[in-house]
């Protein structure tokens, strides 16, 4: 184990060639740039033994780590808003095709107006693509996460998306501990797929279907996703025996005893929405915090159970689910608790779009607010 003061990107980075990917293609895009430059160095210099592809967009970029995640590669690609939504088209394909192959997305806002700064629309926006997304809080997350969706993907065969805010935590320089090779070469073996296109093995990838073939398909990906969950929250556990670091199951909770409104947020927010809650303790008011770690699948069950009757649950979005109140969080814990704890309220707010600063002191007020509209 080393401790290294350094940003979010370069903890990406350095969790990639800790996992010795074999391939990888990019597109540079703000707020991610560094991330693929830094493994582009590491290639270049032979500390990594990996293809690097420079491709002329990020549509582009999946096609090229979906084709060679077919081919049996361990891939990687990252990028960020509207790179990601260029990338949509083949997100599909990627899913669909049951490929092993983990995204780092950092986080930013999408047109219009242009914005380089945070929001979570750039993700919750590709939402129904078939991916598995996981959101990070921390630096020390960010490096823990890419490692641990290796292991995931190649478990159960679905992409996974690591989502880390833009600039709050891509470019601030934060420790973080590195885990020792040896350690990462145990918890995650050298990648053996199920299946790998091959010229001398024949074989089709995403061919044409009729419905009696196509359907299956769909059922069998919606259904190994819902099941996902317990395998995200087993293989953090083999990971946390391995190096001690945990950041919570599908959800990370803090100050959930006696609590009588619970907090509900995911990405870097978190972090000051515990500080809130404590601003809010003070006050006398029994407040927790619950970060969403794991938006697909969406654990609707685990937060049913965190809630206890009665409870009072508000939801912070840094999105908007537009055409409904508020953002998709509260859309998706509205449904989660339809017909499992019809006894508690839900309100929500969106807020820190674009960037929009967000101290413990703000979210306070924001939460005192929508107390208020639950009396």
């Amino acid at each position: 184990m080393k401790k290294i003061l350094d940003t979010g990107n370069a903890a990406c980075a350095l969790a990639v060639k800790a996992a010795r990917v074999d391939f990888v293609a990019a597109y540079p895009i703000t707020p991610q740039t560094s991330v693929v430059e830094k493994l582009a160095g590491y290639i270049a210099e032979g500390k990594m033994n990996a293809k690097y592809l420079p491709v002329e967009s990020e549509h582009s970029a999946m096609s090229a780590v979906a084709a060679a995640a077919a081919a049996g590669a361990r891939v990687f690609t990252a990028t960020s808003s509207q790179g990601l939504l260029y990338m949509h088209e083949i997100l599909h394909y990627a899913a669909g095709g049951r490929l092993s192959l983990v995204m780092a997305n950092v986080n930013r806002a999408v047109c219009a107006p242009w914005c380089l700064y945070v929001d979570h629309q750039d993700a919750v926006s590709q939402r129904d693509t078939g991916w598995i997304q996981l959101f990070a809080a921390s630096t020390q997350e960010i490096y823990d996460s890419i490692i641990l969706a290796y292991k995931v993907t190649e478990k159960i065969h679905i992409p996974v998306i690591v989502n880390y805010d833009g600039f709050l935590l891509s470019h601030s320089m934060m420790p973080f501990e590195t885990v020792d090779q040896d350690i990462i070469d145990e918890f995650l073996p050298p990648f053996e797929p199920a299946w790998r296109l091959h010229p001398q093995w024949g074989g089709t990838f995403g061919n044409v279907t009729p419905a009696e073939n196509y359907a299956p398909f769909r059922h069998s990906l919606a259904a190994d996703i819902r099941k996902a969950g317990e395998v995200i929250e087993k293989i953090a556990r083999e990971f946390e025996k391995l190096t001690g670091h945990w950041h919570g199951g599908l959800f990370d909770a803090y100050r959930t005893e006696d609590a009588e409104f619970f907090l509900l947020s995911m990405g870097s927010m978190a972090s000051e929405m515990e500080l809130a809650v404590d601003i809010l303790r003070d006050k006398g008011i029994p407040a927790a915090s619950i970060r969403l770690r794991v938006f697909r699948p969406f654990p609707a069950e685990e937060l049913s159970r965190l809630l206890p009757d009665g409870a009072r649950l508000l939801v912070f979005d840094r999105n908007y689910a537009f055409g409904t109140e508020g953002g998709v969080l509260l859309a998706e814990s509205k449904a989660a608790l339809f017909n499992r704890k019809d006894d508690i309220k839900v309100v929500g707010r969106a807020v820190g779009l674009g960037g929009e600063d967000l101290p413990a002191d703000f979210l306070a007020e924001k939460a005192r607010e929508m107390m208020e509209v639950l009396k």
